[in-house]
């Protein structure tokens, strides 16, 4: 993989992946629906996961540079 692209791929899942696990820690915190029509706890986790596949996705994209 090109330097450039990787650097900017990475970039991208960190900022998405962090951004979504902040969002979606202030939205348990405060008792708050994370997805609307699904049931808290799923959409919490679901979430959750969304986020930590993008750091590693991140983590992966930094490696190869």
């Amino acid at each position: 993989m090109e330097t450039a692209p990787a650097i900017f791929t990475g970039t991208v899942f960190v900022l998405f992946g962090s951004s979504l696990l902040l969002w979606t820690g202030h939205r348990v915190r405060h008792h708050e629906a994370v997805a609307d029509g699904v049931h808290p706890r799923i959409s919490a986790v679901v979430a959750t996961l969304a986020g930590v596949s993008a750091l590693a996705l991140a983590a992966w994209c930094f490696a190869q540079v």
